[in-house]
């Protein structure tokens, strides 16, 4: 696929994690077949799978629970119960990412995480060694309201003194998408075609192409 240079003066280029960082399909499906089965409930279906991919821990729970309040308290117990650690070695590194944050750091941009992971977000950041590749974090335990809500977005565009035009979000869900729109911030998916939107991107390093 060509992919055409745009006239973007960016300054800050912002990830979403699951999905664009990792491949974390396995291991979030791991997890919360743990979970589902502490609490004695069905196997996740493909659908149920794809919603807690893209939400908070607080609201896959609750997605997980089908409206069941003792249900929901029983995984909220399990959930504290569980090593988030053991997850993390099915995580999957895309590729050509680091080569991408540093090449990106080269250009004088920075580069920041906006996600909807939570404490887990720190062991990431530590087993592989990300911290000297991106400049900001934000998980969903720093804002009040996190993604789609573009409070996250907001948070990184003052923190960095930048205006929404020097932004870019690159994501994979139609909740990093609608994060970014709030916020004024272009949008560019990457991998996923279920997500339409009119900037696309197969591979990280198609991203320094385009900025």
């Amino acid at each position: 696929m060509k992919i055409q240079k745009l006239p973007w003066k960016i300054r800050c280029v912002i990830y979403d994690c699951d999905g664009v960082l990792f491949d974390s399909l396995e291991a979030n499906g791991r997890l919360y077949h743990d979970v589902s089965a502490a609490i004695g409930r069905p196997p996740l279906s493909p659908d149920e799978l794809r919603y807690i991919h893209s939400h908070t821990v607080f609201e896959a729970v609750h997605h997980i629970s089908m409206n069941d309040p003792d249900l929901e308290e029983r995984a909220k117990e399990a959930l504290k119960r569980i090593d988030f650690k053991h997850y993390i070695r099915f995580l999957r590194m895309e590729p050509h990412l680091l080569e991408t944050l540093t090449r990106l750091k080269e250009k004088g941009i920075l580069r920041a995480i906006n996600t909807n992971r939570t404490t887990s977000m720190k062991f990431i950041m530590e087993d592989f060694k990300l911290r000297p590749y991106v400049d900001m974090v934000v998980t969903a335990l720093d804002v009040k309201r996190p993604k789609p809500h573009p409070e996250s977005v907001k948070r990184i565009l003052d923190a960095f003194a930048l205006q929404k035009e020097e932004a870019v979000f690159v994501g994979d869900s139609e909740v990093d998408q609608q994060a970014a729109m709030a916020a004024g911030v272009r949008f560019i998916v990457y991998k996923s075609r279920d997500v339409a939107n009119e900037h696309f991107i197969e591979d990280h390093l198609d991203l320094l192409k385009i900025v």
